[in-house]
């Protein structure tokens, strides 16, 4: 398709007509694409979360071994001179040998109190063997399971050995003894660390490696042989959790540099800062910052842990850069175990990288277990010197003229570097090095709000940064945060919370132990806060109070409801949806919250949401009724009243638009159900009765009731993929077969592939009486016996006939779910046969016993289950029990009050095995005698049937977990369609240019006049008789229809694109086909003569077809008997014939469908809200066949079965809004048709074939025609003033303006000249002159304008 070049650079001003509606294409709204409409209703899989610490350990003991023996240097090392004498920053020559061994060991002990002040510290100075023993033993049985240090400083022995040695003395110091590395393993346990300070350190790395292995070994052998010695000790611990910290490699000294001190490794672990201002001063870079000497930093102001002095501040970047570094070259779970689990260990970690660092500068590599990659060369460690060196340079001016200190711009240029990567990043990148960092500030007043305002970016890029975010260890300082009043604070600690919690909900309990919900309550309560910030308040409480019971109880005490209550109203959608999703969940099996609910009115005050324009609102408001009165405790009168009440208020959106209310209407029933069960058993038993009893006058029961005839058109009937909305079927060769029999398919429990029953169940009858076969894979109520049953229902006064003194709210609401099983959307049908399954199952089997010993046979019997509930079928009022439904007389018992009031655990009816119950050993096997009931239903899975009848308490819709998705993905980046760079910019744009050259190439051609029309184009046989054809504005498809299949062909190409079944009952047909966005994302509706009408997307092109939503368009219409070819017999009396079905009209600018059919109203449905918003009376008795309508003026014109021909103003009352009607023709109209310009007429044609025009101002026709008579389809072209005529006689004429035939058509095209069949349908291309003609004998064709016109 070429783009045209000119129409790229049109300018805006001036528009023609036709550049004026390639402008519209942008404006127009489009229908059901919201996320609802493309997503499935379920939450995101849940990320396994590893940030938090399963085992937080602290280290509790440490011994600092020091052999040193002061004066006397070890035979193999040979030393410099002068050496490197320092440890522990004191000159052991500088005192006695006693006191320097006593003051370095002091020393030690406060260099490792700054880190762990709290930990046990033992010092051992020049040590034997036993004290190393009894220290190390000592210290792990005080440690218990915690972890213990063990500092060994082996500057006055000999190097370790390769037998894996380490070297104390003896008691007089006249020899070196060596100590075993096994043994000391042995004696310190696991969890350990060891920090070892000495020349060729790497090999007790080594060694201990071995000997860890050696242990793992005897282990393995001493389980398998009990005779082993080991088998019977107590078992060595293993050595997995020990880390271990060693100066140098195997094979190298210890530097010996005279400046450095000589245990540098233990000052790099212990006073990271000071050897690290040392050594910058003696790298040749630091003769850059004059006046700055060795002196000089023994001098630097301030304290270590005071962030505000320059000591401090020194130390905090230093923290901050060194677990940068670690974040970023660490695995995450090795950078979690080392430097998150134990503070003390993550402090020896950061200094281990500055050790590497600065060792490594004189060639020696300090070593770790576990190993870890190179950092010394990270950039990071620029930043560092940078910050040293800025600190530093200011050193001599505070000194001696006591200058303030200015402080370091490090954490400021991070936070731009931050910054700079949330603004200029792609989707698909490396995390931010600096995070960590950002994690750091966020303990700084001056730069906490910019930090958690970028933190707050970062983690709105999606699910995957929250967990990077709680992997660094945010989650601590953003609980701390709760506890600042700052206001300033407020709105991104909430949009903080919001992503954490919608990312791992397993955070609500943290926040109610540290008292934050009050936090998130007092910003909800405060209505100066913007509705979205109280929206992600009251969404952290809807997360702290899900089926958690403590935060439950606090979010009730902290006034929680009352402030829900309040917000009800707000003009926020969002935040309306999740106030009652909060409230639903707080008196979710919470008695306590439920009645503080009943005491503000709550329920009532919700009632104004179910009829909320926002279907996600209105389902949110069904959600909390429903947990409302799903409340399992003891019930009163008082709120039995109030059940009754939600209940009726819940059913009135039985019709509601939008598929997501009704599945979660069908939960909320389902736990009235579950409560009040023995009256529903009652009620369920009375209609499966009543249907027994009752011929509904109606195609669909060809069996006579009670027989077992199948009810089927093909013998051999393969297994279907059953037709739920996702997936859908392609239609196969055996394409009519499959759609006849798939009405027999029963959706299973899974949803996933069903056998068909083996004799369709079409009464319960014979439903009832396979119950007892263990291999009965069936509901016991079929599709059809549930459809038989609804239509009884609407025949019969039902009331009239339950001879109890019974409340009629159960079957009314028995009544609503018998209207949503047959739902035309798969998921509402599927979920409300569960529940009446449910209760069909239990009612038949409390029933069963009795109705067998009436019958005085034992053969099928099966036993009065006896589930905790509901045994007794009679009411909580105290009604008397129903004989022929109660278990009771069974036994000699008297019916006993509900089984409710009884504790769960004894079922309250026991069948003894002795003579009250005779019949019961012929129970089935594998039924259990004493079954617990639906509670327990786990347990009773060995039941046939049970298991799968029950309902789950549990039954859900993911409505709330898919809400909650929202504020897991990113909200502040621009929707996809609004980037002009964006994918689906660009293919909108292409469609929209597409349009334009259509629109511009087609009125061409009908500006110049067509004056023929029948050049055949396409002609093809169809799967089924076409009774609609439809084409797509744009491209090259056409829909055809048959009776419940839609079948897509491509006209251009001459092929078959798809094939699909539309899922409508045997007895309904499609009526009516309308493309709607077929502008830009078409999707397809189809109306059936059931008043049903659904949606469907990926049509005709390579994915499946998926319905995208079904509704009830028109509830009162109820199929009636029909003729078959009922279009063909057209000339017999329209009146004994069928209705006209459903007839519908699409405004796409508004957004409004209008539907009306065999009903006395016109139904107009805003697609936008999914709801009915307003019922026009037509004031006439007969259907309507045909309806037209012009957004501009809003008018609507309606055909009617009486000849009449009706004009509606819908801004007008339902009273006076019929502004005009003529009755000038005699009979049935075919079709009434107005045109869209702003004067445009109305031209009606019915049967007899008079063509009238009129103009809706005034009150007789303008002009008349005279056609065929006997017409059976007929259409009008919007844009070429022809219309098109199908008749009885097998032909098709069509004439234009004047009534001049300019085509008749009677053969096929170069189809050996066969005649064409009856007419059934026919359509005009909206904008091309095509005609496409469908006809009785399943052929299709399109006729066109000569070719060289097109």
């Amino acid at each position: 398709m070429k783009m045209d070049s000119d129409l790229l650079h049109s300018p805006a001003v001036g528009l023609t007509e036709e550049e004026e509606a390639d402008m519209n294409d942008w404006k127009l709204p489009l229908a059901f694409m919201k996320k609802r409409h493309s997503e499935k209703i379920e939450g995101s899989k849940a990320l396994a979360q590893s940030w938090r610490m399963k085992d937080r350990m602290k280290t509790v003991s440490v011994a600092l071994v020091l052999c040193l023996n002061v004066g006397v240097d070890p035979p193999d090392v040979v030393k410099t001179s002068p050496c490197a004498r320092l440890e522990c920053w004191i000159d052991p020559l500088s005192m006695s040998p006693q006191k320097a061994l006593e003051t370095i060991g002091a020393n030690l002990q406060k260099q490792y109190e700054n880190w762990q002040p709290r930990a046990r510290y033992k010092q051992s100075l020049d040590p034997t063997v036993d004290e190393v023993k009894k220290l190390c033993t000592s210290l792990r049985r005080n440690a218990k399971e915690e972890r213990v240090l063990f500092h060994y400083n082996g500057h006055g022995v000999p190097r370790p050995t390769v037998n894996g040695e380490i070297w104390v003395f003896n008691k007089n110091y006249t020899q070196y003894i060596p100590l075993s590395i096994y043994d000391l393993q042995t004696w310190m346990g696991s969890p350990s660390i060891f920090v070892y300070d000495c020349s060729n350190a790497g090999i007790i790395v080594k060694s201990f490696k071995q000997f860890a292995l050696q242990r793992e070994q005897e282990l393995e052998v001493a389980a398998i042989n009990p005779s082993h010695p080991l088998a019977q000790m107590p078992l060595p611990p293993s050595m997995k959790n020990c880390i271990q910290l060693a100066a140098c490699e195997a094979s190298e000294l210890l530097p010996m540099n005279p400046d450095l001190p000589a245990d540098l490794f233990t000052s790099c672990l212990t006073t990271p800062i000071k050897i690290a201002l040392r050594w910058f001063c003696m790298q040749k870079s630091a003769k850059l910052v004059p006046g700055v000497t060795l002196d000089l930093i023994e001098k630097i102001p301030g304290r270590l842990n005071d962030r505000r002095t320059p000591l401090g501040e020194l130390n905090w970047i230093f923290t901050a850069i060194t677990d940068t570094i670690a974040w970023n070259v660490l695995p995450r779970d090795l950078f979690q175990k080392l430097f998150r689990q134990d503070l003390l260990v993550a402090s020896l970690f950061r200094n281990f990288l500055l050790a590497e660092r600065i060792m490594r500068s004189y060639n020696c590599t300090p070593v770790s277990s576990p190993r870890l990659p190179p950092t010394y060369m990270h950039a990071m460690w620029q930043a560092w010197d940078l910050a040293v060196d800025i600190c530093l340079s200011q050193l001599p001016t505070i000194i001696e003229e006591g200058t303030a200190f200015r402080h370091s711009p490090f954490f400021a240029e991070q936070l731009t570097a931050f910054q700079v990567w949330l603004t200029m990043g792609v989707e698909n990148r490396n995390p931010p090095e600096q995070l960590p960092i950002v994690l750091q500030v966020l303990l700084s007043q001056v730069h906490r709000l910019r930090a958690l305002d970028l933190l707050g970016c970062f983690l709105d890029l999606g699910p995957w940064a929250v967990s990077l975010a709680l992997s660094v260890g945010i989650f601590p300082y953003v609980l701390k945060l709760l506890q600042s009043s700052a206001r300033e604070l407020r709105p991104l600690l909430v949009f903080i919370w919001a992503k954490i919690l919608a990312v791992d909900s397993s955070c609500q309990a943290d926040l109610v132990k540290d008292n934050g919900h009050k936090y998130f309550l007092s910003v909800l309560a405060d209505s100066y806060m913007p509705a979205e910030h109280r929206t992600m308040a009251v969404f952290i409480l809807a997360v702290i109070v899900n089926s958690y019971n403590t935060g439950q109880e606090a979010c009730l005490q902290g006034n929680l409801i009352a402030n829900c209550l309040e917000q009800l109203s707000d003009p926020h959608p969002l935040l309306r949806q999740w106030v009652a999703i909060c409230l639903g969940r707080i008196w979710q099996n919470f008695e306590p919250a439920r009645w503080c609910g009943v005491r503000d009115s709550a329920h009532e005050k919700l009632y104004t949401l179910l009829s909320d324009p926002i279907p996600e609102v209105r389902c949110a408001a069904v959600f909390a009724l429903g947990t409302f009165v799903g409340n399992s405790a003891e019930r009163t009168d008082h709120s039995t009243t109030i059940d009754h009440n939600v209940a009726m208020m819940l059913a009135q959106l039985i019709n509601d638009g939008s598929p997501v209310v009704r599945k979660e209407l069908v939960v909320a029933l389902s736990h009235l159900v579950v409560q009040y069960e023995s009256n529903f058993c009652t009620v369920a038993l009375q209609f499966i009765e009543e249907e027994k009893n009752y011929t509904v006058p109606s195609p669909a029961n060809t069996a006579e009731p009670g027989s077992l005839t199948p009810v089927r058109d093909s013998p051999a009937i393969p297994r279907l993929r059953s037709v739920n909305s996702y997936t859908n079927i392609r239609a196969a060769t055996t394409a009519r077969n499959l759609n006849k029999s798939l009405q027999n398919l029963n959706l299973n429990e899974e949803g996933g592939p069903a056998a068909f029953s083996p004799g369709n169940l079409s009464t319960s009858s014979s439903a009832s009486s396979t119950l007892g076969s263990p291999d009965n894979d069936e509901y016991i109520l079929s599709f059809e016996t549930i459809d038989k049953m609804r239509r009884v229902s609407s025949y019969s006064s039902l009331n009239s006939l339950i001879g109890v003194s019974f409340n009629s709210v159960y079957t009314q609401i028995w009544r609503v779910l018998l209207h949503l099983a047959a739902d035309p959307f798969p998921e509402v049908s599927d979920l409300a046969m569960k529940v009446l399954n449910s209760i069909a199952y239990k009612a038949t089997m409390n029933a069963r016993p009795q109705r067998i010993l009436d019958s005085g046979s034992l053969t099928q019997s099966a036993p009065a289950s006896p589930t905790s509930k509901g045994t007794h079928i009679h009411q909580a009022g105290g009604s008397p029990p129903m004989p022929s439904a109660s278990s009771s007389s069974l036994t000699n018992e008297v019916p006993k009050p509900p089984a409710r009031e009884q504790p769960a655990t004894r079922p309250p009816y026991t069948p003894t095995l002795g003579g009250q119950a005779p019949h019961s050993h012929q129970f089935p096997r594998t039924r259990k005698m004493f079954d617990k009931g639906p509670e327990q239903a786990g347990e009773d899975g060995d039941e046939p049937g049970s298991h799968r009848n029950y309902i789950s308490a549990a039954l859900q819709t993911g409505l709330c977990d898919w809400s909650a998705k929202y504020f897991a993905q990113p909200v502040m980046k621009i929707p996809e369609e609004h980037d002009l760079e964006s994918q689906v910019r660009m293919e909108r744009q292409w469609r929209f240019l597409r349009n334009t050259r259509v629109r511009r190439q087609s009125r061409g051609i009908t500006q110049r006049g067509v004056s023929r029309l029948d050049d055949q184009i396409f002609i093809n046989r169809n799967p089924g008789v076409p009774s609609v054809v439809k084409f797509h504005p744009f491209n090259t498809c056409i829909a055809v229809a048959d009776k419940d299949s839609i079948c897509f062909w491509d006209w251009e190409k001459g092929e078959r694109l798809d094939y699909f079944y539309n899922g409508n009952p045997r007895y309904t047909r499609i009526t009516a086909m309308e493309y709607l966005n077929g502008h830009d994302c078409s999707l397809l509706l189809t109306a059936t003569d059931d008043g049903a009408l659904r949606i469907w997307k990926n049509f005709a092109d390579q994915k499946n077809p998926e319905m995208v939503t079904a509704w009830q368009g028109l509830s009162d219409m109820l199929p009636t008997t029909r003729g078959l070819a009922r279009r063909v017999s057209i000339y017999l009396d329209r009146s004994k014939q069928g209705g006209a079905g459903m007839v519908v009209d699409w405004e796409q600018e508004t957004g409004l469908l209008m539907t009306s059919g065999d009903v006395r109203v016109v139904r107009i449905w805003d697609t936008d809200r999914e709801m009915k918003v307003q019922d026009i009376p037509t004031g006439a008795d007969s259907c309507v066949t045909s309806l037209s309508c012009d957004s501009q003026r809003s008018l609507i014109v309606a055909g009617l079965g009486d000849g009449s021909v009706r004009v509606f103003d819908r801004r007008m009352g339902p009273n006076e809004c019929r502004v005009m009607t003529y009755r000038e023709h005699g009979a049935w109209v075919v079709k009434a048709h107005l045109q869209k310009e702003t004067d445009g007429h109305i031209i009606s044609v019915s049967v007899n074939g008079d063509v009238r025009f009129f103009e809706p101002r005034s009150p007789d026709s303008i002009n008349v025609l005279q056609t065929v008579k006997g017409l059976t389809a007929l259409d009008i072209h919007p844009q070429a003033n022809l219309f098109a005529c199908g008749s009885m006689n097998q032909f098709i004429a069509v004439y234009n303006a004047n009534g001049d035939v300019i085509s008749n058509i009677k053969y096929y095209d170069g189809f050996m000249g066969q005649r064409i069949g009856a007419i059934s349908c026919l359509a005009f291309h909206p904008h091309w002159p095509h005609l496409a003609v469908g006809s009785n004998d399943y052929y299709m064709s399109i006729y066109s304008a000569e070719k060289r016109l097109r």
